[in-house]
C-alpha cells in the first residue's frame, strides 16, 4: 500500500508557544488513523494544517499527492473535514442542507437527489429527510454532519472528535458508520478521547502530547515497544505449590507475591522476559514436570494502559 497522507516536520508556533512540534507522520490509503492525546495536545492543530486552513510555521504535508502549501485547492478536492465545532443551519431542512453542500462542490443538479438519497441512506437518516435540521438529536447531527463530508465523494476523512459528546449509542453508531466507510475504501484520520473505541476500529495510531508525537504505529506494535517483561497467568489444578516452585527455579520467570494476592487460589501471575519461542518451551517444561494446566494467558495492556504510560499529563 502506498501512503496517502505525508506530514513532514511540521511545526506551528505562536510566538513562545510551540503548539506543534516537528512532527512526522505516513498514513497508509484505506487505513484507519486514530489521534489520541488531551486537550491542548495539538490534534486540531494538525487537522486544520492538513485541511489547509491554517499554515504551518515550518514544514509541509501531501494529501493523496498535493501539497498542502502549494495546491490547496486541490487537497480540498480529495478531502471531508469534519471540524470538532461545526455549524448546521437550523431553519434548513435535511436534504436542503445536504444539497447546499453539494452545490458548493459544484455537484450537478440532476445528479444531486440521488446523491442525497444515497447518503441519508448511508447514516442512517433516510427517515428524516424532510425533517428540519433544528428538530434532530445531537447524534443524529453528528451523523448529517458526517453525510456532508461525503458529499464531494473523498479519498480522505479527517474527523475532529466525531464521537465528541454523544450518548452510549450515538457513538456506537458513530463507529459502525467508520467502518462501513473504511470497507468502502476510505481513509480515515479521527481524533478521539474515547480510547477504547480508537483501539476497536483503527488500524495504526499516534499518540500526541503537548506537540510532540510520543508514539507512532499498531497498536501492538507500540504495546511490544513499552513492555519490558510479560505478566503470564496460568491457572492448574489443585495445588499451586508446585508451580511457584518450578517458576522460583526458571530464570525467565519471576514471581511477584502481590501481584497474586487478588487471584484465586489456583491461579498464579507471574513475569516473564522470554520471548514466544521461550513461553512455548516454558509450558512445555510445566507440563513435562507433572504440572496440570488448565489455562495458560498472557495478560495485555488496553489502550489506556499505553496513553497512561506513554504521556505525562503535559499541557501547554
Amino acid at each position: 500500500m502506498s501512503a496517502i497522507i505525508e506530514v513532514k516536520g511540521l511545526t506551528k508556533r505562536y510566538g513562545r508557544l510551540t503548539a506543534l512540534n516537528d512532527l512526522n507522520l505516513s498514513i497508509e490509503q484505506g487505513s484507519v488513523y486514530g489521534f489520541i492525546g488531551p486537550n491542548g495536545a495539538g490534534k486540531t492543530t494538525t487537522m486544520r494544517i492538513l485541511t489547509t486552513l491554517l499554515k504551518p510555521t515550518s514544514g509541509e504535508a501531501w494529501i493523496a499527492g498535493y501539497s498542502i502549501l502549494k495546491e490547496p485547492r486541490n487537497v480540498r478536492r480529495v478531502i471531508g473535514y469534519m471540524p470538532d465545532f461545526f455549524g448546521v443551519y437550523d431553519d434548513m431542512k435535511v436534504w436542503e442542507y445536504l444539497d447546499f453542500f453539494a452545490a458548493c462542490y459544484d455537484i450537478p443538479l440532476m445528479t444531486r437527489q440521488s446523491m442525497i438519497d444515497d447518503l441519508l441512506a448511508l447514516v442512517d437518516l433516510s427517515h428524516k429527510k424532510d425533517a428540519y435540521v433544528e428538530s434532530l438529536s445531537r447524534g443524529m447531527k453528528q451523523r448529517l454532519c458526517l453525510a456532508r463530508t461525503l458529499a464531494h465523494d473523498p479519498e480522505v476523512l479527517i474527523l475532529d472528535e466525531p464521537a465528541s459528546g454523544l450518548d452510549p449509542r450515538a457513538r456506537i453508531e458513530i463507529r459502525e458508520l467508520l467502518r462501513e466507510l473504511k470497507n468502502m475504501g476510505k481513509t480515515i484520520f479521527f481524533s478521539s478521547h474515547i480510547l477504547s473505541e480508537v483501539a476497536d476500529i483503527c488500524d495504526s495510531i499516534g499518540i500526541i502530547e503537548a506537540g510532540t508525537l510520543v508514539a507512532h504505529g499498531s497498536l501492538e506494535a507500540i504495546k511490544q515497544q513499552l513492555r519490558t517483561h510479560r505478566i503470564i497467568q496460568v491457572r492448574v489444578l489443585g495445588d499451586t505449590t508446585p508451580v511457584k516452585e518450578f517458576l522460583l527455579r526458571h530464570e525467565l520467570a519471576s514471581l511477584n507475591g502481590e501481584a497474586n494476592d487478588d487471584l484465586p487460589e489456583n491461579v498464579v501471575r507471574f513475569d516473564f522476559v522470554g520471548d514466544d519461542v521461550a513461553m512455548s518451551q516454558l509450558l512445555r517444561e510445566m507440563i513435562n514436570h507433572g504440572i496440570q494446566v488448565v489455562s495458560f494467558t498472557e495478560e495485555s495492556d488496553d489502550l489506556e494502559d499505553v496513553f497512561m504510560k506513554l504521556t505525562k499529563g503535559v499541557v501547554h
